[in-house]
């Protein structure tokens, strides 16, 4: 009598870890692409963009800009903030607290206003252009809810994995890189993204002080056109396929993270 047993293999990890990369790189590149040829994509558009497709693409790449910049500085922001209201250190703590309520607590136009109308009378020294004031407003903005995020990831780590790295003479540095972050990054991937979609769309308030996003030159050729729908249909277009890069690019990311998990 023979018997014959079956063996499940488990899926290769290593051709998971490549198709989640694979996707994430192939959103990236044709997010690029659309980006590049947005001009020559926006001139097949009836009238009245195709007219104006330049004005409209120099436009999208200011608030490109705009988001990965304040997005960069925020991140770097939240993580510092996290630390901070995480630290021993009571003031250190406290001041923290401070930054993260004031940030939440008013308005992201006000702020906008703030660093750029009122900022330099307070500080002579500082000389920020349209640009500069939209991208550190975004950023101090962008970095409160960030450090909620990262915070919350910090907290879901489990003491004990933290205790056992100690006990096992491992240094706070090694401790922190190795064991509490790739935890932590899992937990609070999913906020930071929805944190940088916000940060794209809000990225719109930067009008108000004169920088010329999406939204500021739809409004321009919106009025110098008298034709609303088209305008405003193509902007919201634009802001989709944005927004679909992005979610795209870190939903790749998180599955890589979560295949590395296992």
């Amino acid at each position: 009598m023979s018997t014959s047993a079956k063996v499940c293999v488990p899926p290769s990890k290593g051709f998971k870890l490549n198709k989640s990369l694979l996707k994430g790189l192939t959103a990236i590149f044709i997010t690029i692409v659309v980006l590049f040829a947005m001009e020559a994509i926006l001139k097949l558009f009836p009238n009245p963009i195709s007219p104006n497709a330049k004005e409209l693409a120099e436009a999208v790449w200011v608030t490109v800009k705009l988001t990965l910049t304040a997005g960069a500085v925020g991140v770097v922001v939240g993580t510092v903030i996290a630390l901070g209201n995480a630290s021993s250190f009571a003031p250190f703590r406290w001041v923290c607290s401070f930054y993260v309520w004031v940030a939440r607590g008013t308005p992201l136009l006000l702020q906008i206003l703030f660093v750029f109308f009122a900022l330099p009378v307070l500080l002579p020294f500082l000389e920020f252009n349209d640009f500069t004031s939209a991208v550190v407003a975004l950023a101090f903005n962008i970095g409160a809810y960030n450090a909620e995020a990262i915070r919350s990831g910090l907290l879901s780590v489990p003491k004990g994995q933290i205790e056992a790295a100690h006990a096992l003479g491992l240094s706070r540095f090694t401790i922190f890189t190795n064991v509490v972050m790739p935890q932590a990054l899992r937990i609070c991937l999913p906020p930071l993204v929805n944190n940088g979609v916000s940060l794209l769309k809000d990225s719109s308030l930067a009008y108000a002080i004169g920088v010329v996003e999406l939204s500021n030159a739809a409004s321009r050729i919106q009025s110098a056109t008298f034709e609303p729908v088209p305008v405003l249909i193509t902007s919201a277009i634009i802001y989709l396929t944005l927004t679909t890069g992005l979610t795209q690019v870190t939903n790749a990311l998180e599955r890589y993270l979560s295949v590395e998990r296992r």
